[in-house]
């Protein structure tokens, strides 16, 4: 990871540690940089965040400024700019968005070409610029200035797309959508009415500060609630920029990724269309993915965490289904990022075409209690290769058995060592945890 590009994007607090002026160095050199050879053609999309319209304004004057033709997509969701990019030949796209983070925090994503995240040598010479450790460019004159262009044509293109991929009417179906008053709240409806669902959503009035607040997909209890008090078959919940989904079943039961993972992939399976017979998971999903996927007959690969890593091992190896725990599925042959709404209509067309509820569906997966605690630290390395630290973890590891596990590693953004144990119960998962976080203090590893 770079000075300021995550695994995610420039992201950050607006006007503190990512301001406007940042946004105007990004478009400008973006503009540049696929205008060498043409006129640039990029498309920007943003969550409903106040400062979403302040960021689109200040890399709209930086491409423009840079000899580049803007195309705004207005409030839409992360992966429709992905699907824009690659379909409509657009040089790159950006996405002012911080996903799940409160409204006061926002971020500049950008997808190249193909429609994946921008190459890390990319971002590095966008970080130069930033830093003033390349010359100023040149600024367009004359006819050469960019041009803005309204473009929410695209958007409806990619709620058509969507559309296109049902392969039944959802009619009869009581379907239940919290936007978390972010992006999904300008397509999301759309498309479940379109397909003919009764359809009943939560969180889709969006002010500027009530993006994730209390609803979504990080507060999933809220369309628990709605969907058991409303009788619905289902319910779907979104983050901020929709690139993940949360599904609650019948009984108000959630399902997340993995579950979600395991849905899908014994759905293909059955239809003969999971490539190579695998899913692709991080090491944070469930122990009890892995044994359902086992007793399925389904192969699995474990990435690091991240989307990223997930899809680049999709797309080495030939998968075409895999996920977080959290929400982010990737189906490669729809999309090539996490899509929170084509995740749902995967979800629907795994019930309809098996007739069963997501709650039988998912029936077949015991989902082990998981525990996972931050321990901030002085050293991230000297306390993951400390001997005694080591010489702890095996030792849980051993007692665990085939009936739990032990993960520790570090953090990518901050100085913290995070442990995670699945266990049979939540009172061994404490255990355990604690028994490894005793050690890192004895050994003074902890701040």
């Amino acid at each position: 990871m770079g000075k300021y590009f995550g695994t995610d994007g420039f992201r950050g607090e607006a006007n503190v540690n990512l301001t406007v002026e940042h946004a105007f160095k990004v478009g400008r050199f973006l503009g540049w940089y696929y205008g060498r050879n043409h006129k640039a053609q990029i498309v920007i999309g943003k969550d409903t965040r106040r400062s979403s319209y302040m960021f689109e304004y200040s890399l709209v004057a930086g491409l423009t400024a840079s000899g580049a033709d803007a195309y705004l997509l207005h409030v839409t969701t992360t992966p429709s700019v992905s699907y824009v990019v690659r379909t409509e030949g657009f040089d790159c796209g950006i996405m002012i968005s911080a996903s799940h983070n409160p409204f006061y925090d926002n971020g500049i994503k950008v997808i190249n070409g193909m429609g994946y995240k921008l190459e890390a040598e990319v971002e590095a010479k966008i970080e130069a610029y930033l830093d003033g450790e390349v010359e100023e460019l040149p600024l367009a004159t004359g006819g050469d200035i960019g041009r803005t262009i309204d473009f929410v044509a695209g958007r409806n293109r990619y709620i058509g797309y969507l559309i296109s991929l049902a392969t039944r009417s959802f009619k009869n179906m009581k379907i239940g959508l919290d936007c978390a008053n972010g992006s999904a709240s300008a397509i999301a409806k759309s498309v479940f009415d379109a397909l003919g669902a009764r359809t009943y959503v939560i969180s889709n009035e969006p002010n500027g500060t009530n993006i994730n607040k209390d609803c979504g997909s990080t507060h999933i209890q809220i369309l628990q609630k709605y969907v058991r008090d409303n009788g619905l078959n289902v319910g779907f919940a979104y983050d901020g920029d929709a690139d993940r989904c949360i599904a609650v079943d019948e009984n108000g039961n959630v399902a997340n990724g993995d579950l979600i993972l395991y849905v899908c992939g014994k759905y293909l399976k059955e239809e003969g269309r999971l490539n190579n017979n695998t899913i692709v998971t991080t090491v944070m999903s469930n122990l009890g993915l892995y044994k359902a996927c086992d007793k399925a007959g389904i192969s699995y690969e474990k990435t690091a965490v991240g989307d990223k890593y997930v899809y680049e091992n999709m797309m080495n190896n030939g998968h075409c289904l895999g996920g977080e725990q959290s929400g982010h599925i990737i189906f490669s042959k729809h999309a090539t990022t996490g899509d929170g709404i084509l995740t749902s209509l995967m979800v629907m067309e795994a019930m309809l075409e098996c007739k069963q509820s997501l709650a039988a569906l998912t029936s077949e997966v015991r989902i082990y209690p998981q525990l996972l605690k931050n321990v901030r630290v002085a050293d991230k390395k000297t306390a993951r290769e400390n001997p005694a630290v080591i010489k702890a973890v095996e030792a849980v590891a051993e007692a665990l058995g085939d009936e739990g596990r032990i993960l520790v590693r570090e953090s990518g953004t901050e100085p913290v060592i995070r442990i995670m144990v699945e266990a049979l119960d939540d009172t061994l998962c404490k255990k355990y945890v604690e028994q490894v976080e005793d050690v890192m203090k004895k050994e003074q590893l902890t701040v």
